[in-house]
């Protein structure tokens, strides 16, 4: 317990994140990155520790129908954009995710910076969503990925992510305190989304900071309603269905405490878990 109050008192306390909830113009890579850009440097006013951008805001989430020409080779532009404007600002960039391609291949891929403008972490998408045939067109990632921000270790997400609680557990467990989750949900099942952002804060006990896209991608709205969750499934900050930016300070303090009141993690049974699993394959 000693050493984790070390890391703790050694990491952040309080920390401003702010969600770029971004109109993003399927199909339209160059506009979309200039965008970005603008509201970056309009979120920087608010001076955040953290901004988050939303799911392939380059291209837009249409798998079927998105051309895969428009996908960015090996990550080149999203990198250089968003590493030059993490070091120009000064500040951390969970640079949401960008239609990614490597040879033959597509991925989903998210990229995080720090404040230096270095790449310090990258996640392709592990669970593709199948009505929309993402599984189809992309390819899914194998591995989870936490990175340290300012001292502080992180997990991040990416939307259909967010409905398996087995990654979020898996995240927490290796030591992430606050969860980073780019998305493009769709309208009708963003309350959804909010109701699965708080289980996951609560049962995990983490911060959750979920950055949805807005507008529209051939016939498909999309339906905003970022949201900034604390430990407690308490909703520091919500966005409405339009472009806009979000932002809220969580104060790592009242994680510390919930950790201590609900020692949910050390009251694990995972034996348990690991022979149900078991049984249920026989």
């Amino acid at each position: 317990m000693l050493a984790d109050r070390e890391r703790f008192i050694k990491g952040w306390l309080r920390v401003k994140i702010s969600c770029i909830q971004m109109n993003v113009r399927v199909g339209q890579p160059n506009v979309n990155a200039s965008r970005v850009e603008a509201l970056v440097k309009r979120a920087v006013r608010r001076k955040p520790d953290v901004i988050v951008l939303p799911e392939l805001w380059n291209t837009g989430f249409a798998p079927r129908k998105i051309d895969r020409s428009m996908a960015d080779n090996g990550g080149v532009h999203a990198k250089a954009l968003c590493g030059r404007l993490a070091k120009e600002h000064g500040v951390n960039i969970v640079a949401g995710s960008v239609l990614r391609r490597a040879g033959n291949v597509l991925y989903n891929t998210a990229y995080v910076f720090d404040r230096a403008g270095n790449c310090i972490a990258e996640y392709n998408k592990t669970h593709l969503f199948s009505p929309s045939g993402e599984g189809e067109a992309y390819t899914a990632g194998d591995r989870l990925v936490t990175f340290p921000l300012d001292g502080v270790l992180c997990g991040i997400l990416i939307c259909y992510d967010l409905r398996f609680g087995e990654l979020s557990r898996a995240l927490a467990l290796s030591g992430a305190k606050a969860l980073f989750i780019p998305a493009e949900w769709r309208r009708e099942a963003t309350e959804q989304m909010v109701a699965l952002l708080r289980a996951r804060a609560i049962e995990d006990q983490v911060f959750a900071a979920l950055c949805n896209g807005c507008g529209e991608a051939h016939g498909t709205t999309f339906g905003g309603k970022s949201a900034i969750i604390d430990p407690l499934g308490n909703v520091l900050a919500r966005a409405g269905r339009g472009e806009t930016i979000l932002s809220a300070a969580i104060d790592f303090a009242v994680q510390e405490k919930a950790r201590l009141d609900l020692p949910v993690f050390s009251d694990r049974r995972p034996d348990l878990y690991t022979g149900l699993c078991e049984a249920n394959l026989e």
